[in-house]
């Protein structure tokens, strides 16, 4: 699946990617209207809302974007139908060429971190037949149980051509409460991109590995340094935008090809009618606005980026 990452992202040159992170707040009160007309104000009513929300944005952007990623907590909060909101999004995405990664920071050990990596990457088998439970391309994987949590992951990807993206610096501020720590002198981090590397090695696509890791752009000279530990690894950036990363930021996150990272924008893209630069589209226009702003992301970061 890296190889159509790679491949989707040399086409629309546009190393972006859409999160898909709805909050209730975030649905205009039109489509939560009618949404709660057909299923009252349940938690059915809610995720019919939060999906009809994101199919209007996939409608609005597939043709100029490479790539979603719908975080799984935000549809979980609704229970179990807001994970069908999840896979009715996950499946339409599909449908539309993009790429799937499913953010989901999932990490056990043994069974556990198997029955995890089978149900968002994998299939299971019921009787005798064969089913994909969630089916995303991609999900991101929490590293700190050791290699015991990844492994299930690896022979996933390795079984079905998927990929992973492994926590190694994270955007939000307290990250360096532990990711910071020196060890013999380097940070966690940093070992924690070697071993990254040392897992890609073994699961390689034509151009990159199917095994990327997660650096926030809130911490651009980390991820130069990352890069050139990980010069196989795909970099998927958050903290775009809303967290205070900007295009200029994002230049050592690339390799010079132009490719080796994918930019995130949540909020940014997803909310952006209700930020004053796209207040001209109002609720009522909410998709366009997302469109506008991922217009302007891109131009963004190739103003910055040296695209191939």
């Amino acid at each position: 699946m890296i190889n159509k990452l790679v491949e989707n992202i040399k086409k629309t040159r546009a190393p972006i990617v859409v999160g898909l992170d709805p909050m209730l707040d975030y649905v205009p009160e039109q489509v939560q209207k009618k949404a709660f007309q057909e299923y009252g104000e349940t938690l059915e009513g809610a995720a019919e809302a939060i999906w009809q929300f994101n199919k209007a944005i996939v409608d609005q952007t597939y043709d100029l974007i490479p790539a979603v990623k719908p975080q799984i907590a935000m549809y979980e909060q609704f229970g179990i139908p807001g994970l069908g909101a999840f896979k009715k999004t996950v499946d339409y995405c599909k449908e539309k060429g993009l790429v799937v990664i499913g953010d989901v920071k999932r990490g056990d050990i043994g069974s556990t971190s198997a029955a995890y990596a089978v149900g968002h990457l994998g299939r299971i088998k019921v009787g005798g037949r064969s089913y994909v439970p969630f089916d995303e391309d991609f999900a991101t994987v929490n590293p700190y149980l050791g290699s015991d949590g990844v492994n299930p992951f690896l022979k996933v990807c390795r079984e079905e051509k998927k990929g992973i993206f492994v926590l190694v610096k994270t955007s939000n501020p307290s990250s360096g409460e532990f990711q910071d720590q020196l060890i013999d002198g380097k940070p966690l981090y940093e070992l924690v991109g070697a071993k990254v590397a040392a897992w890609g090695e073994e699961l390689m696509g034509e151009e990159y590995s199917y095994v990327g890791a997660v650096v926030g752009a809130t911490y651009p000279e980390m991820g130069k340094v990352l890069r050139k530990i990980m010069p196989k690894a795909y970099i998927l950036v958050p903290g775009y935008g809303a967290q205070g990363g900007k295009g200029k930021d994002l230049a050592h996150f690339f390799n010079e090809d132009g490719l080796g990272a994918i930019v995130n924008s949540s909020r940014g893209i997803i909310a952006a009618y209700k930020q004053e630069k796209y207040g001209k589209y109002g609720a009522e226009a909410f998709a366009q606005a997302s469109r506008a702003a991922v217009e302007d992301m891109i131009a963004d970061i190739r103003d910055a980026v040296q695209l191939g």
